[in-house]
């Protein structure tokens, strides 16, 4: 199967089911970037401290699978110049329809986050890369990737899911609400669930989703050549899960 194709396949049907990740930012929202007043997450609720971009007005940042017209047309109001790298044509719409609205230079690239070959090496200075990882099957190229595209003294901002989430059986746990384990890690949708079930748990137009070892998210960053420099756990509000734990993970790494 390729990974790439059937994911960018599934995210440009969640554009047009209207996912809440492929809802364009409003003009009003520009408009405020524009004056200094801006925030925006790489795991569902918590605000990004602003301490970890810095100043962004004419910095060189990489929005890295964060296509959808949201934190791209942001960063590009503040003031950064933007690039959106993103697998799925209909979310890098989003990104060109709010910068056509709103007068913003955003360029747009069409690709897988674990290839970057198509950009130069040492040429961002920030990376934004929200929770979108969970979408391919290993994570490590993307580390390497993102150190080599990144100036010395840039900042790689990442999100990722807690792995525990993929731990449980989702049909047990929509039907009765109980948290059986019963997958072991890291997990993958191709090796655990059938077609049919996932359809039924998770919808038709769902991407495929694989879980990753914090060895290999946190560890990862180190082993690429980053030095690790903020971390903050998030929840999901509508995920039960999250009243035992957080789900989510946030990290600042530098390229020293």
């Amino acid at each position: 199967m390729n990974i790439a194709e059937y994911n960018r396949n599934a995210w440009d049907k969640q554009v047009e089911n209207g996912n809440c990740w492929t809802v364009p930012v409003t003009p009003e929202q520009t408009a405020l970037a524009r004056q200094g007043q801006w925030d925006i997450v790489l795991t569902p609720t918590i605000k990004v401290p602003h301490e970890w971009f810095g100043d962004v007005r004419g910095k060189e940042i990489l929005l890295l699978a964060s296509g959808g017209g949201q934190q791209g047309p942001i960063l590009a109001a503040a003031g950064a110049r933007v690039t959106v790298y993103d697998n799925s044509p209909r979310q890098l719409e989003r990104d060109r329809e709010v910068a056509a609205r709103d007068g913003l230079e955003i360029t747009t690239l069409l690709g897988d986050m674990r290839d970057l070959s198509a950009l130069a090496s040492e040429s961002f200075d920030l990376i934004f890369h929200p929770v979108s990882n969970c979408f391919v099957d290993t994570v490590l190229p993307v580390w390497r990737e993102a150190y080599r595209v990144l100036r010395r003294g840039g900042a790689l901002l990442a999100g990722f899911n807690n792995p525990v989430l993929y731990l449980f059986d989702q049909e047990e746990l929509q039907k009765s609400g109980v948290y059986k384990v019963a997958h072991r890690l890291p997990y993958a949708d191709i090796e655990t669930l059938d077609e049919e079930t996932r359809t039924r748990l998770f919808g038709a137009d769902c991407p495929l989703e694989w879980s990753h070892t914090l060895s290999d998210q946190i560890g990862g960053q180190l082993a690429a050549g980053f030095v690790l420099a903020g971390f903050y756990e998030d929840i999901q509000p509508d995920d039960p899960f999250s009243n035992f734990m957080p789900s989510y993970i946030a990290t600042r790494a530098l390229k020293l």
